[in-house]
This record gives C-alpha cells, structure tokens and sequence, in this order.
C-alpha cells in the first residue's frame, strides 16, 4: 500500500507521476529514517556521560541540528514532486529501515557505535533512492540526494574515528 496522497495540483516538471510517486514513496521513507535517527542523536546528547561528556554533548548537538535541516528538505522535496510528506510517528516507525534504541547505556563510545552504524544505513538506503530517481530522469532529486549521501559519509567517517 502506498505511503502517499497526491495534492490537488500535479507539478508539470517533465516527470511521469508514476515516476514522481514512485520517489516520492521513496523520500518519505527516508524522511521516517531521518526522524528516527534525530530522536537516537537527541538521546545521546541528553543521556551522554563520561569523561568526554562536554565534547560529545556538543557534537550531538551539530548532528540533530543538521538532521533537522535534513528532515524539512526531504519533506520539501516530497512536496515539490506533488505528494504530501509523512508526518505521523506511528507511520515513521513503519516506514523506516533503522530499530529504535540498542544501545541502552550512557557511554559515548557504545552510542557512537550505534549511531555509526545508522548512517551507514542511511547512506546505502540513499545510494538506492540516487538509483531509483536517475531511472524515473529525476536529476533533481538525484542530485538532491548525492549531496545527502556526501554529507552522511562525512559524518559517518568523524562517528568511526570516534571509535579508534
């Protein structure tokens, strides 16, 4: 079953609307991604201890505040392609490829690795949405998403080094 409904007006952007249902479905699943992994870095930046509290805490802080710039353009994009973004919690759990929290201590080490391991998801999960649109000849969204994917592997590799 499909996790869109169209708006009243279809954009006339030289797509087919199968193509733009088709990455829409997609972006509103990256979106719920995207959701779930914001609440993940906001309990890490709430719940971080140790000795390197103070730095983590901040570097927390840098991923969910871009995290939250991710999530409005994903949903804007969603928008410009004619369909309404997902905006239920419940549906988010639904449509997203991450699992709730894991890790169950405090420890910025064992969050780190979590988190590491999410946007290693996310980015393979993107790497398939640059597919899907390069085949509906949505450059667009295609370049959209090559530029989250960039920006995901940059902070996937400061997570991992991190880790030692």
């Amino acid at each position: 079953m499909s996790t869109l409904s169209k708006t009243h007006k279809q954009p006339e952007i030289g797509l087919q609307e199968r193509d733009m249902a088709n990455v829409s479905e997609f972006l509103n699943k990256l979106l719920a991604d995207y959701t779930v992994l914001y609440t993940k870095v906001r309990h890490a930046h709430w719940n971080v201890e140790g000795p390197d509290f103070h730095s983590q805490h901040l570097f927390f802080e840098e991923l969910y505040n871009q995290l939250a710039v991710n999530i409005d353009d994903v949903a804007e994009r969603v928008r410009m392609l004619g369909h309404y973004a997902v905006g239920s919690l419940a549906k988010y759990l639904q449509l997203t490829h991450l699992s709730e929290i894991q890790h169950g201590g405090t420890d910025s080490q064992g969050l780190i690795k979590e988190l590491t391991s999410d946007y290693e998801t996310v980015i393979m999960v993107i790497r398939s949405g640059i597919e899907l649109a390069e085949s509906a000849g949505d450059t667009g969204t295609e370049d959209f998403l090559t530029g989250l994917m960039e920006e995901h592997e940059k902070t996937a590799w400061m997570l991992r080094s991190h880790l030692g």
